[in-house]
């Protein structure tokens, strides 16, 4: 089976082929600067290559939704439904759906829900103390990135012959930290919905309700006046002051705020790391991906800095050389330190395959 696997990013457009079960690329390619989604999908090259289903990493759906569906009329309510709790990834996912449906009519579309890694925390991880009724409405800590979490616990335990208590660190535009133990998360920075957890590049992270609530009635503004602000204007770029929070514009700034901006970032990362250490019990290996844990050796070196009293040790040669998936701990450090590349695309093809192939039998026939 191929599988079509496109990664839909803010402003870009990743996509690659893979024939399943053999995860074996036919085709990939790359769209930059997007902005008409149907406009892009219709420029996708398969090269040839026969597509039998599309595969989606979605983010939002609710509690139904948190694991690997083919999409149907309620997937397609549901992402509708929960489009305030998500509206800059629930929106770009139904424009797909609907683009692809119409590009590519008759073939099968599966989403890949982000939450579905995060399946395995505890209640007691999960709830917030909010009134009951809020429980009943699906209030609650989902958790994201789940396919890079996911991707980095295999890949970690590949590399170490075995399944460590590990911090996974996805740093990048959009950022979050999971607690892993034995292959399984426990605990996730981001809650109900992207927005909260770490500070991202333009998305606040944790911040009290009340501030909001207080804001509003101030200004008088609207929910949707608030949610562009936050979802547009907060994070690193709030913090900053530089359009677009990227942290590489930031280093190059230099202003205080910039600096102050990066300091935030890496204490509430250096911050997590050890709830989450006290959380499993221990810790054995912290693993940095995105663009900026995989790519940043001194925002990896400020993010350890401190953490001795845990193990927690920087080699600053490896640290600062080298490429591809690496240890940049040093040899018999208590807590092994990895820089890796994520692959969420390949997370969600295996997804996207075992879904198809469990319909395919509920069919009564081979997928």
């Amino acid at each position: 089976m191929n599988l079509l696997i496109p990664n839909l990013g803010s402003t870009s457009l990743k996509y690659q082929i893979l024939e399943m079960p053999s995860e074996r690329a036919l085709a990939k390619g790359r769209l930059e600067r997007v902005s008409d989604y149907r406009e892009a999908i219709a420029q996708i090259s398969t090269a040839g290559t026969a597509v039998d289903a599309i595969a989606l990493k979605a983010v939002h759906a609710g509690p139904k939704y948190r694991g690997t569906f083919v999409v149907d009329d309620g997937v397609v309510d549901a992402l509708r439904q929960f489009l305030p709790a998500a509206p800059a990834h629930n929106a770009i996912y139904l424009t797909a759906i609907e683009a692809f449906r119409q590009a590519l009519p008759g073939v099968p579309i599966v989403a890949a829900f982000e939450p579905e890694f995060h399946a395995t925390m505890p209640d007691y991880a999960r709830l917030y103390g909010v009134p009951g009724d809020w429980l009943e409405d699906g209030v609650a800590k989902y958790g994201f990135h789940g396919a890079s979490h996911q991707y980095i616990a295999g890949r970690v335990a590949e590399m170490l012959g075995r399944q460590p208590k590990l911090v996974s660190c996805h740093l990048g535009g959009s950022s979050s930290m999971c607690a892993i133990d034995g292959g399984r998360s426990i605990d996730t920075t981001m809650g109900f919905s992207p927005q909260s957890g770490l500070e991202n590049a333009t998305r606040h992270g944790d911040l009290d309700v009340f501030a909001v609530l207080y804001m509003m009635e101030r200004h008088g503004w609207s929910c949707d006046q608030v949610r562009q602000q936050l979802a547009r204007g907060g994070g690193l770029a709030g913090l900053s002051g530089v359009a677009g929070g990227d942290v590489r514009d930031l280093e190059a700034a230099g202003t205080d705020r910039a600096t102050l901006a990066l300091q935030v970032f890496v204490y509430q990362v250096k911050k997590t790391i050890g709830a989450f250490a006290a959380a499993m019990g221990g810790l054995e290996a912290i693993a940095f991906t995105g663009g900026i844990g995989e790519n940043s050796a001194r925002l990896r070196e400020s993010c350890c800095a401190g953490l001795e009293f845990l193990g927690v040790l920087i080699d600053p040669a490896r640290n600062a050389a080298g490429t591809g998936d690496r240890i940049v701990s040093p040899d018999g450090a208590p807590v092994t330190v990895l820089a890796l590349a994520t692959n969420e695309e390949l997370i969600v093809a295996r997804r996207a395959w075992r879904c198809l192939n469990t319909s395919a039998l509920a069919a009564g026939s081979a997928p």
